[in-house]
């Protein structure tokens, strides 16, 4: 006989699988801050409703909405968002909820000269905010002058000021208005000039021009605007200076706008930047049997070259012998417990290592130190994971200040943690964006500012020493926060005025022993002031995806994933995207018949070292390579 009990859970498990699901609406649109209602309804085989039946609600775009288990659904920023029912355990249905940006209720129009001279032009700023005091980005504006006969006003909201007097200009979207006065003074006899009027560069080389006015009592301030002829290349205004820099070999003419009737130009002759140099693979020692991590290389207290290499989803660290790069000897390896050795740190006295645990048996991840006394065979000095249990990924050493940032998975924090001591390392101070639960990848030290990668929340800079806002080694002060739409925020290098920020995306479900797909560029950020990173350039591998980077010279070297080890000429100024402009001067595919994964190499990154490059593979180990510069013939 079968009880109640047992029929009612029959039932549920018949309950938990219904043959179909409506989820309505279907398609939803909303402003930002409004909310819908969705409902569900489950049928069985027989087109019958089930009545009852638990759902769980998920969005799989919570930066854009969120949804409470009631079905209703929150919108916080525009965009397309994407809303699962979850029934029976299973993914039953989704709806999609588009999300308008809230309209302008206020314009704030200003010219940057309200009493410009006749014959001048000069932009319109508006700035557009919603209700809630946000800006609104690209308001459809319409523009309008009180008269035309002393000022007028293009679609664009370039303003022409043509002889003495005032005027309103003002703005609209929609039935939202604003305006701003401007007092139009004689032309006393204004001149114009542009300089230079003809250059020859090659592609990628930036030339600045300058549009000046005079009048006869000095220099006027302008407000050229500019343009350039053609696709291949493109014109920035940078505080009236016209940056131009092209993709493509031809002949461009740079305009500068000045007034509504004067219009200069100069003629830029550019020719391609050729690849002047190439990757040569000097030697290799292979690692075919797991996949391999981070590598770092160091000359020892023995005066012989060592490369050390950690393991991806593997439990060794592999000692490498490289006096001879052509012929890498392995000397040694070092089981840890561990299910990933994800980074490897040499501090610069050359007789302490840091190795760090991710995955650990034990669940007391943390670093372990390692006494290099006989750097090829290093044995274990000690660890710490008092306060690093969750995993350590990345860790940077201050030798300086025998102290250790390390990035550790539990807290998303950076732990410093003082090696003076080696035997009894110890916390002694810690810097986190927020309490909320962010990504933390990695940090690296440069001059007194750390560069630490925080995912989606992209690069912090902190002061840690460098004496700009207060910071000290052990006391970390924000500095400024650079973020951009996509996130996964990887790594950051400093060289010189540039900040290079790489990007890491995998695909979902990827899988280690098999060709992973990955994506993912270089942001080039100019840090000329260290509180405003300004975005100037891009260098993006089409296919491929970007992980770790390194700088010598006017040389950057990317370890490019499926693309490969690849350097990039950095020399003078970077705008635009260095890929089209042909900055890449040298590649080599570091995969062969020694690999994990056949015809997919994913190199790992790279370090410059005694004039050799040393790079490690995920699925082939270490690789060794020279680059080759090949002389450039002037014409």
């Amino acid at each position: 006989m079968i009880n109640a009990v047992a029929v009612a859970g029959i039932l549920t498990l018949f309950q938990a699988a219904p043959t179909r699901v409506e989820v309505t609406p279907e398609r939803s649109e909303i402003e930002v801050q409004a909310t819908a209602q969705l409902t569900v309804r489950a049928f069985d085989g027989s087109g019958r409703a089930i009545n009852g039946m638990p759902v769980r609600w998920i969005s799989s775009t919570p930066e854009l909405a969120t949804i409470d288990q009631m079905g209703r659904v929150l919108a916080l920023n525009p965009g397309m968002a994407r809303v699962t029912a979850v029934i029976g355990g299973r993914p039953s249905g989704s709806v999609t909820i588009i999300i308008r940006a809230l309209p302008a209720a206020e314009l704030s129009v200003q010219l940057a000269n309200d009493r410009p001279y006749a014959t001048q032009a000069l932009p319109l700023q508006v700035t557009a905010r919603n209700r809630l005091g946000e800006i609104v980005d690209d308001p459809d504006l319409t523009y309008a002058s009180s008269d035309e006969s002393v000022a007028v006003v293009d679609p664009a909201g370039l303003v022409f000021a043509r002889a003495q007097g005032t005027a309103r200009i003002s703005a609209s979207t929609g039935a939202v208005r604003g305006g701003t006065v401007v007092n139009v003074r004689a032309d006393p006899g204004l001149s114009y000039s542009l300089s230079p009027t003809e250059a020859q560069v090659r592609t990628g080389d930036v030339i600045r021009l300058q549009a000046s006015i005079r009048s006869p009592d000095g220099e006027v301030q302008g407000f050229p605007e500019w343009s350039v002829t053609g696709t291949g290349a493109q014109v920035e205004d940078d505080d009236g200076e016209g940056v131009f820099v092209a993709e493509e070999p031809g002949t461009y003419r740079v305009s500068a706008r000045l007034g509504e009737n004067s219009v200069l130009s100069a003629v830029v002759r550019v020719e391609s930047r050729d690849a002047d140099a190439e990757l040569i693979q000097v030697g290799r020692g292979p690692i075919s049997d797991h996949h391999s991590g981070d590598v770092w290389v160091f000359e020892g207290v023995d005066g012989r070259d060592y490369a050390y290499i950690g393991t991806f989803m593997h439990d060794w660290m592999k000692v490498w012998d490289v006096t001879d790069p052509s012929n890498p000897m392995l000397t040694d390896s070092i089981q840890l417990d561990a299910r990933r050795i994800n980074d490897v740190k040499i501090h610069p006295n050359s007789r302490l290592g840091i190795v760090t645990r991710e995955g650990a048996s034990s669940r007391r991840n943390g670093m372990v130190l390692l006494d290099l006394v006989t750097p090829a065979h290093p044995t274990v000095l000690g660890e710490y994971t008092e306060t690093l249990t969750g995993g350590v990924h990345n860790v940077w050493i201050d030798g300086d200040n025998e102290l250790v940032y390390a990035v550790h998975n539990g807290t998303r924090a950076i732990h410093i943690i003082d090696i003076s001591n080696p035997e009894a390392p110890s916390e002694v101070g810690r810097w986190q964006i927020d309490n909320q639960q962010r990504s933390l990848h990695d940090v690296i030290i440069q001059e007194g500012y750390a560069y630490a990668s925080y995912w989606d929340d992209g690069v912090v800079i902190l002061d840690v020493g460098a004496g700009s806002h207060g910071g000290t080694p052990r006391a970390p002060v924000l500095v400024s926060q650079f973020k951009y739409p996509v996130g996964n925020t990887h790594v950051a290098w400093r060289h010189g005025q540039y900040l290079f920020v790489g990007d890491e995306i995998f695909p979902p479900a990827w899988d280690a022993d098999r060709p992973i797909d990955a994506r993912g560029y270089i942001h080039v950020l100019d840090m000329s002031d260290m509180e405003n990173p300004v975005e100037v350039a891009k260098y993006e591998v089409p296919e491929a995806g970007a992980h770790n980077v390194w700088t010598e010279g006017d040389r950057l070297y990317v370890g490019y994933y499926q693309a490969g080890l690849r350097v990039l000429d950095i020399s003078g100024e970077l705008r635009g995207d260095l890929y089209k402009q042909g900055r890449e001067i040298a590649v080599i595919k570091t995969t062969d018949e020694n690999t994990t994964t056949p015809n997919w190499g994913m190199t790992w990154g790279a370090q410059v070292f005694k004039g050799r490059i040393y790079s490690s593979d995920i699925n082939s180990g270490l690789w060794i390579t020279e680059l080759k510069e090949r002389s450039r013939i002037v014409s």
